[in-house]
């Protein structure tokens, strides 16, 4: 079975947003947004509040459609995605999961990180109120058979510093970020991915 929070790496193209955010800067950050590296912390809480897992690691992302999502603790796990298809390899199971992009992608969080800029036209956007020191921005899909009921993502002055994506069982998934940069120079290798020897592939 996949990790819980290994649908949420890509959402995190919306990252750099400025206070007080707009969908006019959405549309701009995708626009202008390239590639982007940062560190996270991630915790998992089911329907009553209670935390049920915990994750830290580090991703990476160039548009269009390619990422790198890398958790260190407390398990090693990672996701490619290169353009085409989104490469999930767990190494405690040495088990690498396949999927298309359009198919991964289509109807999660993860549509986000298409790169497109009418990006925001799939999903409702409102303003929050301010809570826990940052400014929030929220957003839910237009099509009923999305993975998530709730995305929000907050900002404080330096730019987003956290998410949080509650899914239709009412399970939140917190995403703390740190040392974001956005636009860095990211060596192509990054995003491509070969199945481990003797490892166990599943779909394609």
């Amino acid at each position: 079975m996949l990790r819980l929070f290994t649908i949420l790496a890509p959402v995190l193209l919306c990252a750099g947003i400025a206070r007080g955010a707009t969908l006019d800067q959405l549309h701009a950050f995708v626009r202008d947004t390239q590639t982007m590296r940062a560190t996270f912390t991630q915790t998992v809480s089911d329907a009553s509040g209670r935390r049920v897992a915990e994750a830290s690691g580090e991703f990476v992302i160039a548009r269009p459609g390619r990422f790198r999502w890398n958790v260190d603790k407390p398990y090693k796990q990672l996701l490619v995605g290169d353009g085409q298809r989104v490469w999930i390899y767990d190494e405690d199971l040495n088990q690498v999961v396949v999927r298309n992009n359009d198919r991964a992608l289509g109807t999660t969080p993860a549509a986000l990180l298409a790169g497109k800029e009418e990006v925001e036209r799939a999903f409702e956007w409102k303003s929050l109120p301010a809570a826990a020191g940052l400014e929030w921005l929220g957003a839910t899909p237009k099509n009923k058979d999305a993975a998530f009921s709730e995305l929000r993502l907050g900002f404080d002055a330096g730019g987003l510093a956290a998410l949080e994506v509650t899914d239709n069982f009412g399970q939140r998934t917190f995403i703390r970020l740190s040392k974001l940069e956005r636009n860095p120079k990211l060596a192509a290798e990054l995003f491509r991915f070969t199945p481990p020897a003797g490892a166990d592939v599943v779909g394609g």
